[in-house]
This record gives structure tokens, sequence and C-alpha cells, in this order.
């Protein structure tokens, strides 16, 4: 067993590329929630900077609710097409919205045009989100051997884990540098061109990926399909109930932590915004190292314990947690890596759980449709939720999703080694 070990080397480029694309799609998205507080009042009228706050985060919510549609449209495509070839539109129509809210012009130019225009942008970047998520951790889990699955998996967060680096360290950079009153004239838009950048760069590393042998081998199947969504629904009703269950408590996660925190703590714990974005930077450090690990362990262990493990503590630890929450940077620290040390259980096995869940010629939709559902509802109303709801009571909100996702995950089978459907 030792000497398979040693002989089996990794796809580190094909990893990576494929990997890429989520990770410049998290990181437009995070930097929206991100630099929301310095671009609202540009965009919208200046004379209510709440009002401004909340329509910009509304609007945050709203290309949420595309990515489903996107996931369907999508995810379908790349049943139908290919893992590659959709990978590449999402990628392209990403970067084209983060390009356009770069350049938008500001309300005192264009009037109410200028929130049309960042709708517009935002539901781009809605739809390409909604075919990426699901097609990516498709094409990583079928090009892994069954027994590393979970190693390979990893990849998706740890690119994505470096993107949301750049993108704390970003605004930790800016929100030094530069005063407040720059930052709302201009220096919000810096990290928006440089998501369009990265665009390009993801382009060119995809451009020779190869598609996968689980898609050509069941295309047949997936033309041969009537109705492929209500078929997730009439032949895999658990697997959809499952996905959601989890991806519930992921998305509250993940937008709890990398996203709503920080004009949470800014705007309503009075936290200095520069310890803010160093406390976030840290942790982040510390996901991204936790990523392969925990993806090595999940394929000697199995998903299910890494899951329960992950659940159960962000139900017992995360309301305590929000108590530290405000200034000083110690607080900050320990809140940032608790919260996201205990989700690197999940996030490093999410392609594998997901795509161990449909067989071939529905994973691209069912995936992408029922995933970004449930993204839709949870992650994307999170930074307005939390904008809304008084005092600790969101904690306790995202603590009520964990115990549900605990129940959910008791009976998920396990699936660590087993090959794809």
């Amino acid at each position: 067993m030792a000497a398979v070990e040693v002989k089996h080397r990794l796809p580190v480029r094909k990893l990576i590329a494929a990997s890429i694309g989520n990770a410049i799609e998290w990181y437009d998205w995070t930097i929206y929630a991100t630099f929301s507080i310095y671009f609202a009042t540009q965009i919208f009228p200046k004379d209510n900077e709440q009002l401004a706050l909340i329509n910009t985060l509304a609007t945050y919510a709203l290309a949420f609710f595309f990515r489903p549609l996107g996931g369907y449209l999508l995810g379908r495509f790349a049943d139908l097409r290919g893992r590659r070839t959709a990978m590449i539109l999402t990628i392209v129509l990403m970067a084209g919205g983060s390009v356009a809210i770069a350049v938008l012009p500001t309300y005192a130019q264009v009037g109410w045009l200028a929130p049309v225009l960042l709708v517009v942008a935002r539901i781009a970047q809605g739809l390409s989100l909604g075919g990426e998520v699901s097609n990516a951790s498709a094409y990583l889990a079928e090009i892994a051997p069954a027994d590393r699955r979970g190693r390979y998996s990893a990849f998706f967060y740890i690119s994505t884990g470096v993107a949301l680096l750049v993108a704390s360290l970003l605004g930790f950079t800016l929100a030094r540098t530069m005063s407040q009153a720059d930052l709302a004239s201009y220096g919000w838009r810096i990290p928006f061109l440089v998501g369009g950048v990265l665009g390009l760069v993801g382009l060119w590393l995809r451009r020779n990926l190869e598609e996968t042998e689980q898609f050509a081998q069941n295309k047949v199947k997936a033309e041969q399909l009537k109705g492929p969504l209500r078929t997730t629904l009439r032949e895999h009703p658990k697997a959809v109930g499952r996905l959601v269950g989890f991806t519930m408590l992921s998305t509250l996660c993940y937008y709890t932590f990398f996203s709503a925190l920080t004009p949470f703590a800014v705007t309503t714990r009075k936290a200095d915004a520069v310890d803010v974005f160093l406390a976030l930077s840290i942790a982040t450090v510390l996901f991204i190292a936790l990523q392969y690990p925990m993806g090595a362990l999940s394929d000697r262990i199995g998903r299910k314990p890494q899951l329960l493990v992950w659940s159960a503590a962000t139900a017992v630890l995360v309301v305590p947690l929000s108590t530290l929450i405000g200034p000083g940077l110690g607080g900050l620290i320990v809140v940032f890596c608790v919260g996201l040390g205990f989700y690197t259980a999940m996030t490093s096995i999410a392609p594998a759980v997901m795509s161990e869940l449909f067989p071939t010629e529905l994973r691209g939709l069912g995936i992408g449709a029922w995933y970004n559902l449930t993204v839709a509802l949870f992650g994307g109303t999170a930074p307005l939720v939390i904008k809304i709801l008084p005092g600790t009571t969101f904690f306790w909100y995202v603590a009520v999703g964990a115990a549900v996702a605990f129940a959910v995950i008791v009976t998920l089978p396990e699936t660590k080694g087993s090959e794809l459907r």
C-alpha cells in the first residue's frame, strides 16, 4: 500500500486549472460583500447611507436567486456538452461581470441607471457561479481515483482560499493605505479590476483541459434524459434532501465568516477595519493549510465523521464565538480561526461529497440546481439578515441550521473509496 502511495503523482496543474474558476468566482463575490460599505453611496443615493447599504446588500442577495437558474442551465449544458466547455463559459461570464462593476458610472453621474447596471452585472455573475461550483466539483471528482477523491477535492478550496486571502489582504492594504473618502470615491474599484485580470489567467489555464472519461462514457445517457430536474426528485429524492441539508449550513458558514462578519464587525460592533481584515487574513491562511490534510483524512476515516464533527462544533460554538466580535485583534482572530478551522472539515471534501450523491448523467444539473437554490436562500440573504437581526440573533439562526445539518448528515451513507455512478 505504501508503494502505491509513493508512485501516485497528483496532476497539480490540472487540479489548479479546474479549481481556479471557483476561486475567481468566490473572490469576486467576497469583495462585493467586503467593499459594499464603501461603494454603496456611489451607486445608490447618498442622502441615506443606511438605506444605500441595505440596497447594495439586497442587490447582492438578488444575484443569488439567479444562481439556481445558472446551475440548472450550465449544469445541464455540462452534462450534455462537457465539463471543460462549461467551465470556460462560466469564467468568461464572471470576469466580464467583475470588470463591468469596476467601471460602473456613479449615481451622481447617471442617476438610477447606475444601480440598474449593477444589477445586470450581478445577474451575469449569479448565472456564472451557479454553473461553476457544480461543474468544477464534478470535474475534480470524475478525474480522481476512488481512494483519493478527498485529496483531489481539497484543491477546490485551496485555490478558493488563496483567492479569498488575496481579497482579504487587498482589503487590509487598501484600508491601511487609503482614506475612507478615497476608498468610497475610487478605491473600491481596484479589487474588481483585479478580478477581471484573474479571470484572464483562469481562462488561459483552462484552455487545454481534457474532458473526463466519466462524461464521455455517460454522454448518451444524459442526452436521452427527459425532464432531468424532475428525474432528480423522482429517482434521487434522498440525494436532493441531503444536499440541501448540509449545503444550508455550509453556505451559512461561508457567508458568515468570509463575508457578513466584516461589515457587521465594523459597523455594528465598532471593530477597527484594519483589525478585521488582518484577523480574516490570518484565519484564511489556516483555512488553506488545513484543506489537503482534511481531504486526505476523509480518504482514510470517511466523509461522514468529518461532517458530523463540523456540524456539531458549529452548533455548539457559533453563539459563544459571536460574543468575541468587537474592538481588539485577539478576539477577532479567535472567532475567524475557530470558525474557519472547523469549516475545513466540510470544504476539503465538498466536491467529493456532492458528486457522490448523483450519477454522472445528472451530476452537473443535480448539484447545480439544488446546491444553488439552497445557497440562494441561505447564503445570499446572510449579509442582509445579519444587518437586520438584533444582537446575537443571527448566530442563533446559524446554530439552528447546524443542528438541522447534523441530523441530515447522520443519514448519509459512507462513500469513501466508492466508484462514482
